[in-house]
């Protein structure tokens, strides 16, 4: 109880304890406890491995008391109420918001799933870590640069067969939450308004924002997304990061021109005359919000974007400050249990295909599976069925061969919401600028 005082204190004077009236306001102090307490219990989650009793019972126990908040956020809504003699009267009631009241059941299992994964390694002993004080001949060299986790040795051969497809199951789970959880945190800030602050220092078109060479790319007839990411270098998450705020810009600049919320004469006409049409913005848009969406799913462990960053300080909503932080906590959760995952089939990868046997042969390195355009089609199509649910989304992106080796391997893990709807076909038109509320349509799941 004392801790519980301490702790919504702090959250009521904005994290300024010093009396001066210093504090950020409730909505971001909020965001931040959740993001700091997160840093906190998974901040060394090094190994795929369960975490501790101790840490598994502070995360739920004060995940639970940030998350209670969401409870005194309510709306009025239309109910029934009989009197003593039989006569029934409309009134007023209150419940919790409709965003709220979706979205964080379904983030509270998303979260229950994650730890369940990683219960599901407790007591393995197909692959084991070195201590920080082996020799370096015996860690090797890492295919990236993170020189600070542990490495990870699986036997002579490498894992056999069946530990290997049912790890390779493990991560297909997990990567499904991530894309549960970033589809939530995605619609989430797209609920947030834009701030003065940003559109302030946006520049007066989407071409000077863009640069010349990538506007002429985007506005070309035969503009294709996959192409267009394959003649940029993405080889740095700051060059992913420049990109996304380059076109997050334009995006932002061109919906504002075809809503006519400029005031700025520049940014709307030269002489009273639009320099490019409504349909041609409309279609430029379409097509850098389709970039975004592939860069958010091909790179989801970048940085968040300047416009990103904008919304989360200077939002005022309480409600969407929790949803922000939780679901992007544990995106950030999932995607550190995929690179665990990743370094395990790294290491067999590297036992069963030595470097000795072939100069040239580079070490092998596990990326995320490049996403596609039509992919991304794929998915909005999925997202606008008015019958579809959380286990459905979840499972959107599940391509053949994983189908194949989850039957080879059948289920591990009965959590439910793992049995998704089979990918349809393709959708014949983006259109990315379109939201698609389908969190509105999710199962009602017991937190």
């Amino acid at each position: 109880m004392e801790m519980l005082k301490e702790k919504f204190a702090k959250l009521l004077l904005g994290e300024d304890m010093s009396g001066r009236g210093t504090g950020v306001p409730s909505a971001l102090a909020l965001s931040n406890a959740i993001t700091n307490l997160a840093a906190s219990v998974w901040g060394e989650q090094y190994r795929l491995e369960p975490m501790s009793a101790e840490r598994k019972a502070r995360w739920r126990k004060e995940i639970d008391w940030l998350l209670s908040v969401t409870d005194y956020i309510v709306e009025f809504v239309a109910s029934q109420q009989t009197l003593e003699d039989g006569r029934t009267m409309e009134i007023m009631t209150t419940q919790q918001r409709k965003d709220l009241r979706m979205n964080i059941p379904a983030l509270r299992k998303l979260d229950a799933m994650l730890i369940g994964y990683l219960d599901n390694f407790k007591d393995q002993k197909e692959f084991w870590y070195l201590s920080r004080d082996a020799k370096d001949s015996e860690k090797g060299k890492r295919a990236d640069d993170k020189w600070w986790l542990p490495t990870v040795k699986v036997p002579e051969n490498g894992l056999p067969e069946e530990s290997r497809k049912w790890i390779q199951h493990q991560k297909e789970l997990v990567s499904q939450v991530l894309k549960a959880a970033m589809a939530i945190n995605a619609n989430v800030l797209i609920e947030m308004d834009i701030p003065e602050d940003y559109i302030e220092n946006l520049p007066k078109n989407g071409r000077s924002s863009l640069g010349d060479s990538l506007y002429k790319v985007i506005t070309d007839e035969g503009f294709d997304a996959d192409a267009f990411l394959e003649t940029l270098d993405l080889s740095t998450e700051h060059k992913i990061l420049d990109l996304k705020n380059r076109i997050e810009a334009s995006v932002v600049i061109w919906k504002r021109k075809m809503n006519n919320k400029d005031v700025k004469s520049s940014w709307v006409t030269v002489a009273g005359v639009s320099g490019v049409s409504q349909g041609k913005r409309e279609q430029f848009e379409d097509r850098a919000e389709t970039i975004l969406l592939i860069l958010k799913h091909r790179f989801p462990g970048i940085p968040q974007s300047a416009l990103d960053i904008s919304k989360i300080e200077l939002n005022k909503d309480v409600g969407l400050a929790i949803l922000e932080s939780y679901s992007r906590v544990l995106e950030s959760l999932a995607f550190t249990v995929i690179s665990r995952i990743e370094d395990v089939l790294r290491a067999d990868n590297l036992a069963r295909n030595p470097p000795e046997e072939d100069v040239k042969r580079k070490s092998p390195k596990i990326e995320p599976e490049p996403v596609k355009a039509e992919e991304v089609i794929q998915f909005q199509k999925l997202a606008s069925n008015d019958s579809m649910t959380l286990s459905d989304f979840m499972d959107w992106q599940m391509d053949q061969d994983a189908q194949e080796s989850n039957e080879d391997s059948g289920t591990v893990d009965n959590a439910p919401g793992l049995d998704g709807a089979k990918s349809g076909k393709k959708s014949p038109k983006v259109a990315p600028n379109k939201r698609y509320y389908y969190l509105d349509k999710l199962v009602n799941w017991d937190a």
